[in-house]
């Protein structure tokens, strides 16, 4: 029998921010495709947590204290990974953090902590896990954008740059790694039901009415949305894509 080009069975993959929200619904999914999962996070006792519910699906899982902001603990990342599993096939570059403030009085060390975690990382983990796809010959990459890196936001200059900056970063190393067989694509999350979006609600009291008014799916998504598309653009079904962004959003860019 011909096996499936969904299926991740003997893969590993990195996922940075992995141990919650959006993460972890993708982690979920490539677990359920067959795939080991390491779990990168800054914190230690959730990373651990989510691990072993990973682990509960039947595949082995690591957590991994890592600032992926930081070149030296993403190389340690990627060295940690092929020691535990001897192998690298997929990395999902989902970590990022939000901080909400407009152009004129957002801090500067502000802006720099945003672009650092959002769009830097990426850039590092993609260029420490390079060597390993291309010897091994091939890879898939897995940028995380968002809404934002659509459409603007008054409040959100320093996210909105980051995430603007993961769709062109995607479609460099796309065109770039091509004839290694490293596939680069973008998943751009709509509004997703998350601690980072629930805390949003609260800091914009008429956000929750906004989204529903404009999602023609009439609700918000939750993590687990995220896990077909995930799996999809991990898997050997797309291995002549690259360079592309996939809004995962319940239409909402589809309103113009």
């Amino acid at each position: 029998m011909t096996a499936s080009p969904f299926d991740l069975s003997g893969k590993v993959a990195i996922i940075t921010g992995g141990n919650g929200g959006i993460g972890l619904g993708m982690a979920r999914g490539l677990a359920r495709a067959g795939a080991s999962v390491v779990i990168a996070g800054r914190n230690e006792a959730k990373s651990k947590s989510a691990a072993a519910e990973i682990e509960q699906l039947g595949v082995k899982a690591l957590p991994l204290n890592v600032d992926v902001a930081d070149k030296a603990a993403v190389i340690g990342m990627v060295d940690a990974t092929l020691s535990a599993f001897g192998r690298l096939d997929i990395l999902i570059n989902n970590a990022g953090i939000n901080i909400r403030n407009p152009a004129d009085t957002l801090d500067l060390d502000d802006w720099h902590k945003v672009i650092d975690t959002n769009l830097t990382s990426a850039f590092l983990c993609a260029q420490a896990v390079y060597p390993t796809m291309k010897k091994a010959g091939g890879g898939k990459i897995i940028n995380v954008g968002s809404m934002m890196s659509i459409f603007g936001a008054g409040f959100l200059p320093a996210y909105a740059a980051s995430k603007g900056g993961i769709v062109q970063f995607t479609k460099a190393i796309a065109s770039s790694w091509a004839q290694d067989n490293i596939q680069a694509n973008a998943i751009l999350p709509g509004w997703i039901d998350t601690e980072l979006t629930r805390r949003g609600r609260v800091q914009i009291p008429t956000l929750h009415e906004t989204v529903l008014a404009r999602t023609p799916a009439k609700r918000w998504g939750n993590p687990d949305d995220l896990a077909g598309t995930a799996v999809f653009l991990s898997s050997p079904a797309s291995d002549f894509l690259t360079g592309i962004s996939i809004p995962v959003d319940g239409g909402y860019s589809a309103q113009g």
